[in-house]
């Protein structure tokens, strides 16, 4: 596939000489200057899959931004980081909208992703606020991009690892970067290179920082100040990320379709045992053909474990996860195991139950659990488990079963969605 962008004072527009069903990406960045004008990508023609990654500045004091996406097909907006419009299907033209708060004067990165299928073409983006309505932004109001921008975790994201790595994209004609990193929004804001919340110089290439083990549930904010070549320095957004309340034991995020030959292959099935080959366990982790974990149904973050169970023969049906972190499950004072599941009208009804270490059960209150079409989660208190033996320090196994697990006897058959296994502290 060929194409061309031709660039105006109005509009990007993309002109397609040959249509293909196999589609390549193209990006282009920029920066926005929002100044009571609108951004607009139209597309008239039959395009490959797009990319745009683009900047955002605001120039009111506050804005309570708007974002809308008109496409056929799928269409995917985040705008500082934070996903705003998720409409990853096929479709017909269709507007999709989000909403954000902006600070005047600061820049904002946006990526906006487009897929078209067939038929008809539409991928447009527009902006409002309580200003003024939904307008074109014009090309004169895009520059390069120059700050620091794509903040990883993404600005306000929340649930984030305690050990998590931070990152960033750099800027353009950036040579270094200074870095400013704590628990005090303005003292984050206003902090200079004599500020304890200053962390140091990095490198550039080197866009990444490691704050080290962070504290259950508390927000912190951070600073990415770009030096350019000639001797200026470029002050960036004051971004924001909340740590986890939880100790994560698995949110399915981690999984591939690799080769097992690939040295960092991690399909589902190999870590999540099922019952394949086996005629006493009659569940089935994943999917025969990749994407081999459920990517649609999920519900949090982009996959969750598809679980098919078939008791007609086998009697019980279980998949077992061993654990090779995150094992003593009384740090932090947890006390509750929690976990999200969605089943269908379609299933027959079967027990569901999780075991401990391989012996400890408990058993969903729900007889119809299976049946539930919605994502639901289920709290386990561990005492349930302490009393039935288990080390609590020192757990080594996750199962989730279906069946009578004392006593198995030929059941039915359906298929069910996992996703989010955390342990959280009791409710105070």
């Amino acid at each position: 596939m060929m194409g061309n962008i031709v660039k105006n004072p109005y509009r990007l527009l993309l002109t397609v000489f040959l249509i293909s069903l196999i589609l390549r990406v193209i990006s282009a960045v920029y920066y926005l200057n929002f100044d009571e004008h609108y951004f607009i990508i139209t597309i008239n023609n039959t395009p490959p899959n797009i990319t745009t990654d683009n900047v955002l500045i605001a120039n009111e004091d506050f804005l309570y931004l708007v974002n809308y996406t008109s496409s056929d097909d799928g269409v995917r907006l985040w705008v500082d980081g934070q996903a705003l419009v998720d409409n990853w299907t096929d479709h017909a033209n269709t507007e999709d909208k989000g909403t954000i708060d902006l600070a005047a004067g600061n820049t904002y990165s946006f990526v906006m992703e487009y897929y078209e299928s067939g038929g008809g073409a539409v991928a447009q983006l527009r902006w409002s606020s309580p200003h003024t309505p939904k307008q074109i932004i014009p090309q004169a109001a895009l520059s390069l991009p120059v700050k620091a921008s794509g903040p990883n975790p993404s600005n306000r994201a929340v649930g984030v690892s305690r050990t998590a790595i931070l990152s960033w994209g750099a800027g353009q004609g950036a040579t270094s970067h200074e870095l400013y990193f704590g628990a005090d929004p303005n003292a984050v804001k206003d902090a200079d290179t004599s500020s304890p919340e200053y962390k140091g110089s990095r490198n550039l290439g080197a866009e990444n920082y490691d704050p080290g083990n962070l504290e259950w549930g508390a927000t912190y904010y951070w600073r990415v100040d770009e030096n350019q070549d000639d001797g200026t320095t470029l002050k960036g957004n004051l971004w924001s990320f909340t740590a986890a309340d939880f100790i994560l034991i698995d949110d399915f995020e981690s999984y591939n379709d690799l080769d097992p030959a690939d040295p960092l292959s991690n399909r589902i099935y190999d870590v999540w045992l099922d019952g394949y080959e086996d005629p006493t366990n009659g569940s089935l982790v994943g999917y025969a053909v990749p994407p081999f974990a459920e990517q649609t149904i999920v519900h949090g973050g982009g996959q969750s474990m598809p679980l098919a169970y078939d008791n007609t023969t086998a009697g019980k049906s279980e998949a077992t996860l061993t654990l090779t972190s995150n094992r003593n499950w009384t740090q932090e004072d947890v006390g509750v195991l929690s976990l999200w599941f969605q089943g269908d009208p379609a299933n027959a009804a079967e027990p569901m139950y999780i075991v401990l270490n391989g012996s400890a059960v408990v058993t969903n209150d729900n007889a119809n659990a299976t049946q539930i079409d919605t994502w639901t989660e289920w709290r386990i208190d561990l005492q349930l488990f302490a009393d039935q033996g288990v080390n609590l320090t020192n757990v080594n196994t996750i199962t989730i079963g279906f069946g009578n697990r004392a006593n198995p006897v030929a059941g039915v058959a359906g298929m069910m969605f996992f996703d989010d296994i955390r342990l959280y502290r009791p409710a105070q």
